[in-house]
């Protein structure tokens, strides 16, 4: 089988594909439209109204200086975590590069 032949194959199946497709979805609309009744239902349930219990709630206070101090220093050493973390993952990755294609090279 020549790639020529290949070639043909594979465009006719992709037309036939695309012809199947459109003739699955020939007549369905792009939207569904809602089925409106032609008349009221026979069986309604009669509308109850929902209760709303109002209640007063403190307003907001803001955080004290030692807990926001104390959330800059945690969020500047878990940057500090994570940088050094990957800064060693990245340097072991690089030196096992550097390593495995030196070693490619001499052999």
């Amino acid at each position: 089988m020549s790639v020529t032949d290949l070639t043909t194959a594979a465009a006719w199946m992709a037309g036939l594909a695309i012809v199947a497709l459109v003739f699955a979805g020939w007549r369905k609309a792009a939207r569904a439209a809602p089925r409106t009744p032609r008349a009221e239902p026979k069986l309604r349930r009669p509308r109850v109204p929902v209760g709303i219990a109002e209640s007063t709630v403190p307003l907001y206070k803001p955080p004290n200086v030692f807990r926001r101090a104390l959330s800059g220093v945690a969020s500047v050493g878990l940057g500090l975590v994570i940088g050094v973390v990957s800064a060693i993952l990245i340097a072991f990755g690089t030196a096992f590069l550097v390593v495995t294609m030196t070693d490619l090279l001499k052999s």
